[in-house]
């Protein structure tokens, strides 16, 4: 038998998405089979003409989304459930997450919410986490306002803050809290909290070198407002930062801490079992080179091959490279023995 193969074309973005499907001779025993008998050649022309429609097909500019998946974005490895575009990665995760940037040089993974977009700086998929980083979060080299909302998260979007993995530190805050101290962390604010009123970025939220810490507070554990934003004015507070680790040496020094608001994820809506399917599924698709993602509009996954072509298994015999290769071959065969070899089926769906 064949192996079923989707070409897929989205000329209009998620609200068209159209298919064609190739059925190529992968085995023996597969639909390709000689027409007539030896001595009745078709014509020579058709053939060529034939041939040529064929390879214009297959090596076809890929506009098309989902034959733009990658396993890379920028300097990171996207796997399943992240993907580069509509039709990659889980379809739960599009467009929360997308692949900026318009040459493999400055391509940035991005979290896009209600509030703005978060680069992307690393994905631990051992730990189900990612780091961001916002634009408006002060570091101990760079400090500034952040605005209202500081920070957001969408809640359909399949993130939350990570428990414990990142502490948010407000800066330059009236004394007391508006909301009252409770908020703050009384073990680790004198510690954290010294440590960044020591760098001479503060004075660009309008504190003095080394400023008293009761402007500062370790708001934990963090909370986001009903509409998911962290309103740090409503707190009284005019800056943040979001430290990840303090690191193993320089505690106190905050020029060495690691800084980045650390985002559990995971699927929402979907059955144990069904994630060990498509974890099996993904799993074979991304050891073949392929990219996992999806096909609308019931959203059934699709191993997607770097030549353009989406298959429900792997794309073992079916990158780029091989598919060159084997039409070549098959080229070289048909103008030698001046008889086509194989046919091709096709048919499109809405």
């Amino acid at each position: 038998m064949g192996r079923l193969i989707n070409w897929a074309e989205s000329r209009s973005g998620p609200e068209e998405f159209h298919s064609s499907l190739l059925l190529l001779p992968l085995e023996s025993n597969s639909h390709c089979h000689r027409h007539g008998n030896m001595n009745r050649r078709p014509p020579l022309l058709l053939f060529l003409f034939l041939l040529l429609l064929l390879l214009h097909l297959i090596f076809l500019p890929r506009s098309d989304s989902s034959a733009a998946c990658s396993t890379k974005c920028g300097s990171l490895d996207v796997r399943y459930p992240f993907g580069t575009g509509f039709g990659c990665g889980a379809p739960n995760f599009f467009p929360a997450v997308t692949c900026d940037g318009d040459s493999d040089s400055n391509r940035q993974l991005t979290l896009n919410t209600h509030v703005g977009k978060y680069p992307i700086t690393s994905i631990s998929y051992s730990a189900s986490t990612v780091t961001v980083m916002p634009p408006l979060m002060s570091t101990c080299a760079t400090m500034h306002p952040a605005g209202s909302p500081a920070f957001g998260l969408d809640w359909s979007a399949p993130f939350q803050i990570a428990p414990a993995a990142s502490v948010f530190v407000l800066l330059a805050c009236a004394s007391p809290l508006a909301v009252g101290p409770p908020l703050c962390d009384p073990a680790a604010g004198p510690r954290l909290c010294s440590s960044l009123l020591a760098c001479p970025a503060v004075a660009a939220i309008g504190l003095p070198l080394y400023a008293p810490t009761n402007t500062c507070c370790v708001y934990s554990p963090a909370g986001l407002g009903p509409k998911g934003d962290l309103d740090i004015q409503r707190l009284g507070c005019s800056s943040y930062a979001s430290v990840k680790s303090t690191g193993p040496w320089s505690q106190t020094d905050a020029s060495t801490w690691e800084y980045g608001v650390v985002l559990q994820y995971g699927e929402a809506g979907t059955s144990v079992a069904e994630d060990v399917v498509t974890a099996e599924a993904c799993s074979a698709c991304e050891g073949s080179g392929g990219a996992c993602g999806y096909a609308p509009p019931k959203d059934y996954f699709v191993c997607v091959c770097d030549s353009g072509l989406n298959t429900s298994t792997d794309c073992y015999g079916l990158s780029a490279d091989e598919l060159k290769n084997f039409w070549s071959t098959s080229t070289a065969t048909a103008t030698a023995t001046n008889h086509p070899t194989w046919t091709i089926t096709s048919s499109r769906g809405n």
